[in-house]
């Protein structure tokens, strides 16, 4: 497909922190623009003002749907109809402002609507807007919360699974890809067990949406969250999937929006922007696009290894992301190396760690000691990197490794789930 100029500026540090957040694609910008300004219409309104918002946001929900392997992106009669709906008229496509307020409908929704159902598993490196859940659900519902361990790789193994269900579990949940290291969990094995025992499966497929091809259906997937951000669409949108018969309890009450489970008149921008990128992200697998940037990755890799011989670890496991690099680097912390190499735009981990000294909880429960942990440094690609791009940064972080300069905490730092 054709890429447009990057939204990147010439001369700006190289920018490797795309699980953070990605710049937005032209592409999407120029898709919602029209419902920023004539295609004002409010899609719930019966008159002609509301057409165009409405059948705009019935493509979204398509286009979306189509990037989980549902149905197709390709508009046809359902399209004036605003409801969330997928193409089979089955599986719904729910918008929301995030990807933590949809894990809170997953989530919560699936709890308080379950029949006696009083348990929530998840595992131990999970995104916090599921782990806070989890601990809210016990907090002010009483559930009952099994966190499962991980691996060294970051795994979570089938066994432990097994073990923790039984006909009390409402619902399980866990992580397609792991946001600092990129791991790919065994998502569909463990779908099956959960379904075994009657629980719904709630897999945050953030990180992973747009970067590997997913299929909601064979992963097994009754509850699935995406979101815009992640994949080049602007922040403030994401969805929810809802398999077809899935109840869930409402987040939002009120004007009976998104088919019940969240009120308030739909943001149709927002939507249509993250339709966009759902085409888009569809066309860049399609095109090698992960294969592309797979290769930038180990490119990086392979520079940084070579010029710091035995120094340099790989945290996580090759079953990864395609564009995810999370290392430690002996002889210096994750942020003294980004403190010293300001022209990298990079983090030690997520967003809502940063700023603190602890060492990444997720490495933290990978079984990685405080110092290989502190050593994390989380590299990722994206769209619009390229090869010199790679060799900038190789450059810069060896140079900051080999002797680090003492400039001021912070610089060169974009850290971000």
């Amino acid at each position: 497909m054709h890429v447009p100029a990057s939204p990147l500026r010439d001369g700006d540090p190289v920018y490797l922190d795309h699980n953070a957040t990605t710049p937005v694609d032209p592409r999407v910008v120029k898709a919602m623009l029209p419902f920023l300004t004539s295609g004002f219409g409010n899609p719930s309104s019966a008159h002609a003002y509301g057409t165009a918002p409405r059948a705009a946001l019935a493509r979204a929900r398509r286009q979306v749907a189509a990037l989980l392997g549902l149905g197709t992106r390709e508009p046809d009669a359902t399209d004036d109809a605003a409801g969330p709906e997928g193409p089979d008229g089955s599986d719904q496509i729910v918008f929301t402002g995030s990807g933590s307020e949809a894990n809170n409908l997953a989530l919560r929704g699936a709890l308080l609507a379950a029949d006696g159902r009083r348990r929530v598993i998840t595992q131990a490196t999970e995104h916090p807007a599921v782990l806070e859940t989890c601990r809210a659900l016990h907090r002010l519902h009483g559930a009952e919360v099994i966190c499962l361990p991980v691996d060294r790789r970051g795994l979570v193994d089938p066994a432990d699974l097994a073990a923790a269900l039984d006909d009390r579990t409402a619902v399980v949940s866990v992580m397609a890809a792991n946001n600092e290291t990129g791991t790919l969990q065994p998502v569909a094995g463990l779908a099956r067990l959960a379904h075994d025992h009657g629980a719904l499966f709630h897999c945050d497929a953030a990180q992973a949406a747009g970067k590997i091809p997913l299929d909601a259906r064979a992963l097994g997937a009754d509850l699935l969250t995406l979101v815009g951000h992640k994949m080049y669409a602007p922040k403030g949108v994401a969805a929810l999937l809802v398999r077809a018969g899935v109840r869930l309890e409402p987040l939002v009450y009120g004007g009976g929006q998104e088919g019940g489970l969240r009120a308030g008149t739909e943001n149709v921008a927002l939507a249509v922007a993250l339709g966009t990128a759902a085409v888009l992200a569809a066309e860049d697998l399609a095109g090698g696009g992960a294969r592309r940037v797979g290769e930038l990755r180990d490119r990086l890799h392979r520079r940084l290894t070579e010029a710091l011989p035995g120094r340099v670890h790989l945290n996580g496991c090759d079953r990864r992301l395609p564009n995810t690099l999370n290392v430690s680097i002996d002889g210096v912390t994750g942020q003294a190396l980004l403190d010293a190499a300001p022209g990298v735009a990079a983090s030690t981990g997520s967003a809502c760690h940063s700023g603190t000294t602890a060492p990444s909880p997720v490495l933290s429960a990978m079984g990685l000691d405080d110092t290989r942990a502190l050593a994390a440094v989380r590299l990722s690609l994206g769209r619009w990197t390229t090869a010199a791009d790679v060799d900038r940064a190789a450059r810069a972080l060896i140079g900051a490794a080999l002797a680090p300069a003492p400039v001021p905490s912070g610089a060169g730092r974009a850290a971000g789930l």
